[in-house]
């Protein structure tokens, strides 16, 4: 996982749904991958552009990630 120099958390946003017990730590999907499927829902409503729709769900979900640095 890569790291932003300048800010607290990875450049992904760390692990959305993170699961730690004393014998197991299960990161779970990054917070930029969860944040990404969400807005993939709301973009993909009747449309056929899969390609195009998922590369504008990770510029949604970086905007996200970027915002939340602020």
């Amino acid at each position: 996982m890569s790291e932003n120099k300048n800010a607290k958390t990875p450049i992904d946003g760390g692990a959305a749904f993170p699961v730690a017990h004393s014998y197991l730590i299960q990161p779970g999907m990054s917070l930029r991958d969860y944040l990404a499927a969400k807005a993939m829902q709301a973009l993909a409503q009747g449309g056929h552009y899969f390609d195009a729709t998922a590369r504008q769900a990770y510029m949604i979900a970086d905007a996200m990630l970027r915002e939340r640095e602020r």
